[in-house]
């Protein structure tokens, strides 16, 4: 037998011993050696993979690059591991390339991207790798995060448990491929239309992904909305500085949010039209035909395939449902995901619909202050001309005071009440010639009523 990835030898000192005539038992076949350590365990080990003393050196190593994980099977059993980025790349089967779209500079991007084994999402604070049989969260303990897990904790066991009772009830026959249904035995065709089919482990994860994502973007929508609203309408009744800077942060956010629900609604219409792209992102079918074509292959190399065809059903208790399902579907058949995704793109749009109304609303209090700020303005313009003519007037008067201001001698100037006399006339004159300007301007429409 070949050796374990793990195992090692121990160096031990040869003894010379007595000779017997017994010749030495061969050990029986698939004993373990001794010598083997046991399996590796995530305490000791960085990103799954090495273990026993040999790596010991290396975990200090690995370590610095390391970052934690937590993972959840099938089942909804979770775990807190530490991967680097080597141990992911092996696990998951992805290029490292995709390991960048779950950095931090793609903190607030949203991608769904389709691998041979794995589906990278990034979603808003969701960074997570699905296979068909697990799924591995990146910084799993962040506020935001936290919410994901929780409703993975929910939920995951629940739909296992309802597939596992699907599943027992569906015992599929060794000698054909028939189904139970209820005592009666039917063909695959005919038992999956009686059988409740459940989406795929990787499709369920998504839609707790979306849903999660979609509340709380709903969620900041409409803490928006609360504090949009007052604000405006403050602002709409007192053209203040500080109105206009609550307004230029309340809009500032306005756009960060529409841009973050336009990246998850653009990435789920990418998808939606492209078939091929969700055709990809079914790993539980993928497994299972490679699964059947390796079964196939064994068959053909041994020349058995009647007798390892009927084992492929029983490939795992909780997928019966699933294989069965893979028979009556098509590798082009993306009916039930495009539902699935058409639902939260329908949802987005009706988020991102709320925020353009608020957009709307903004707008239109912009509208309306500029309006008000527009008739201020030609309130004080008319004000201007309206002095401007009075100043005019009054120029009048005072340049036909500095007339008789001047030393030129005259005759009348020692009259009695001549002075009062010709104060009165000028100021008349003056007041007359600014009520004619003010009259031909308002004639003119260049002052208001």
């Amino acid at each position: 037998m070949g050796k374990s990835p793990f195992s090692f030898r121990r160096p031990s000192i040869r003894r010379r011993r007595p000779k017997s005539t017994t010749s030495p038992q061969p050990p029986p076949i698939g004993a373990a050696s001794s010598s083997s350590p046991p399996p590796p365990t995530t305490g000791n080990m960085i990103g799954g993979g090495g273990g026993g003393v040999g790596a010991a050196g290396k975990g200090k190593k690995k370590a610095a690059g390391a970052r934690l994980w937590m993972r959840f099977d099938t089942g909804g059993v979770s775990e807190l591991v530490e991967y680097d980025k080597s141990a992911i790349i092996k696990r998951a089967s992805i290029p490292a390339r995709d390991l960048r779209i779950l950095g931090p500079v793609f903190s607030h991007s949203s991608t769904i991207l389709a691998r041979e084994k794995a589906m990278v999402v990034n979603l808003e604070f969701i960074k997570a790798i699905v296979t068909a049989e697990e799924i591995l969260i990146l910084d799993p303990l962040q506020q935001e995060v936290l919410q994901f897990v929780d409703q993975l904790r929910l939920q995951l066991p629940h739909r296992s448990a309802y597939k596992a009772r699907g599943a027992g009830t569906g015992d599929v026959n060794d000698s054909e491929t028939h189904v139970s249904t209820g005592g009666h035995w039917l063909p695959v065709p005919e038992a999956m239309e009686g059988l409740q089919c459940e989406l795929p482990f990787e499709f369920q994860v998504l839609e707790i992904a979306l849903e999660v994502v979609c509340s709380f973007l709903d969620k900041s929508v409409a803490e928006l909305e609360r504090d949009a609203y007052p604000v405006l309408d403050e602002l709409a009744r007192n053209v203040s500085t500080k109105n206009l800077e609550h307004v230029r942060s309340l809009k500032s956010n306005l756009t960060r949010l529409l841009a973050r629900v336009q990246k998850v609604r653009d990435e789920i219409e990418h998808l939606l039209d492209d078939n091929e792209d969700m055709a990809n992102l079914y790993l539980t079918r993928k497994w299972i035909q490679n699964q059947q074509l390796e079964a196939l292959s064994g068959a053909a190399a041994s020349n058995s395939i009647t007798t390892i065809m009927p084992r492929l059903p029983r490939l795992g208790s909780n997928r019966s449902v699933s294989l069965v399902s893979s028979h009556n579907l098509d590798d082009d058949d993306v009916e039930d995901l495009e539902m699935l995704l058409e639902a939260y793109f329908m949802q987005l749009d009706g988020t991102r619909n709320k925020i353009l109304s608020v957009r709307e609303y903004i707008d239109d209090t912009e509208d309306y202050v500029n309006i008000q700020l527009d008739n201020q303005r030609n309130e004080l313009i008319q004000l201007q001309l309206t002095l401007t003519i009075a100043s005019f007037a009054i120029s009048i008067e005072t340049l036909v005071a500095g007339w008789f201001g001047m030393n030129i001698p005259y005759t009348w100037d020692h009259t009695e009440g001549v002075f009062d006399v010709f104060v009165g006339c000028i100021t008349a004159g003056s007041v007359l010639i600014f009520l004619l300007i003010l009259g031909y301007a308002r004639w003119k429409k260049l002052l208001g009523s």
